[in-house]
């Protein structure tokens, strides 16, 4: 089961129901800046479509190692970031955490999953999941969390976004 948390959103179409949840639970998805996607191998194959559209809207993509590779194969423009494991860089690049903590990145999408080659997924997911509360920066962790993101966004950029009560929704 997954859960937006104690919230809800109702409307009468998704992406818009979507964005209101995410919005009284952590604040308002973005609809411009920088997204950082880290994604398991897993889920590698169902990033692409989303995170495609993220690109068309305008976001800058910044990635790890291997997602950033599969989206550049797919042809997403993206930028790799450092894992939070590999600490800063010889010229001073930051890692995917201390950009976070620093409030250069606007959402973040990370399905950890195991260990991988060099490094642990799993400790940079717990890093990347406590400095997003931290900041307040929205942290989707699943791909359907994204593809759902994805709607949500649209919506908000649509104009559908508004609020009202559930007397008004009935009548």
């Amino acid at each position: 089961m997954k859960s937006t948390g104690e919230v809800m959103g109702f409307d009468a179409d998704f992406g818009t129901a979507f964005s209101k949840s995410q919005a009284a639970a952590y604040g308002s998805l973005p609809t411009e800046g920088k997204v950082f996607i880290s994604i398991a191998n897993r889920d590698k194959r169902t990033m692409i479509f989303p995170a495609r559209v993220l690109a068309d809207y305008g976001f800058e993509i910044l990635a790890t190692q291997g997602t950033a590779e599969v989206l550049r194969r797919n042809g997403i423009q993206a930028t790799i970031v450092r894992k939070h494991f590999e600490g800063t860089g010889p010229a001073g690049e930051k890692t995917t955490v201390q950009m976070i903590l620093d409030g250069e990145i606007d959402l973040i999408v990370n399905t950890p999953h195991g260990a991988t080659g060099g490094g642990d997924s799993r400790v940079d997911g717990y890093e990347i999941r406590s400095a997003a509360v931290l900041t307040g920066t929205p942290c989707i962790t699943t791909v359907q969390g994204l593809a759902a993101a994805v709607q949500g966004i649209a919506a908000i950029r649509g104009g559908a976004i508004g609020v009202k009560s559930l007397q008004e929704w009935h009548a």
